[in-house]
């Protein structure tokens, strides 16, 4: 696994992270010891950067993550996010950008991970009610006292980034991206953190386990998986998306790889972009990791990006409330 920037300001790390939600959250049964153990793996294997958040749990991602590397944590780059309102005992309010949050949940988060200082902090949604500029403003203080090293924005709007960008320097945006969900490509996200000098870290590039070709019904899923009830799953979507995969699928036969490494050797192949493919197994995350070698061709850049045109995917990818969160 090649190591990359990640965006302009200095941070560098493998160009694939471990996305390490589904270790503790959204998707389906636990297994702490199978995800320890995937944790050492993805080390191993050369990924250097793991993103977590405090809301995955929430508070249960950052603890396992914290107890499982232990002594190994220096050798890792760890990613955390704060936004969603969280009090101490785990009730879940609204978004929350405020300075006083910030600051709460920064330390809250230190004391969890058992760090001094999170490498990228990044805001996992923007706060409609509260200016860009007074979060990224707090924000900076953190990276001023020693306590975060890069900055980061999840799912914010082109102006938004801009905004931020002009009070401290942002290292990467994250937000959902893959054959899936192209959605960054159109609507200005992608330009604007490629003439910034940011860095763009794809999330769910597997769009969210369907292009791996595994799932032929959600009714497949555990009982608690989040996306029984994503739009996408529903009976009528899947049967659309699952005819993109086909397309994929046939592609990557042709190569000898699964469907899912192609799609992300894809995206891998987008300027400025890194992926946090998230898996909760070491088979999976050993899939994924081989995908980073795949090289492709421009005429197979281009049938793939035919296969799977913006636009091409069916159902929104949140319900109704999580869309109202998403490029703000």
């Amino acid at each position: 696994m090649k190591n990359t920037a990640w965006g302009s300001q200095g941070l560098e790390a493998s160009v694939e992270g471990l996305g390490a939600m589904g270790m503790s959250a959204f998707y389906g049964d636990r297994d702490d010891t199978e995800s320890a153990a995937t944790l050492h793996r993805a080390l191993d294997l050369g990924v250097t950067l793991i993103d977590t958040a405090e809301a995955y749990g929430p508070f249960t991602n950052e603890r396992l993550i914290a107890a499982s590397i232990g002594s190994r944590k220096d050798e890792y780059a760890i990613a955390t996010k704060f936004a969603m309102e969280i009090s101490d005992t785990g009730e879940r309010g609204k978004v929350n950008g405020s300075p006083a949050y910030a600051r709460k949940a920064l330390e809250r988060s230190l004391k969890h991970l058992g760090m001094e200082t999170i490498d990228l902090y990044y805001l996992h949604r923007v706060d409609p009610d509260v200016p860009i500029e007074e979060t990224v403003g707090a924000m900076a203080e953190f990276v001023t006292e020693g306590k975060v090293k890069y900055l980061g924005l999840s799912e914010a709007a082109g102006d938004t980034i801009r905004r931020a960008h002009a009070v401290h320097p942002i290292t990467a945006v994250q937000t959902e991206y893959s054959l899936f969900e192209r959605t960054p490509e159109v609507n200005g996200v992608l330009d604007t953190i490629r003439e910034l000098g940011i860095g763009f870290v794809a999330y769910s590039p597997l769009g969210r386990g369907v292009l791996t070709g595994s799932i032929a019904s959600a009714k497949d899923l555990d009982e608690d998986d989040f996306r029984r009830n994503n739009p996408r799953f529903s009976e009528e979507n899947l049967a659309i998306n699952l005819a993109i995969v086909a397309k994929v699928k046939e592609l990557a036969d042709s190569r000898g790889v699964k469907p899912g490494q192609l799609a992300l050797a894809w995206l891998l192949h987008q300027e400025g972009v890194v992926a946090i493919p998230g898996t909760k197994r070491r088979t999976y995350l050993e899939e994924n990791v081989a995908a980073a070698d795949i090289e492709l061709s421009a005429d197979e850049l281009t049938q793939l990006s035919d296969a799977a045109p913006v636009g091409a995917s069916a159902g929104e990818r949140y319900d109704e409330g999580g869309m109202k969160t998403v490029h703000i």
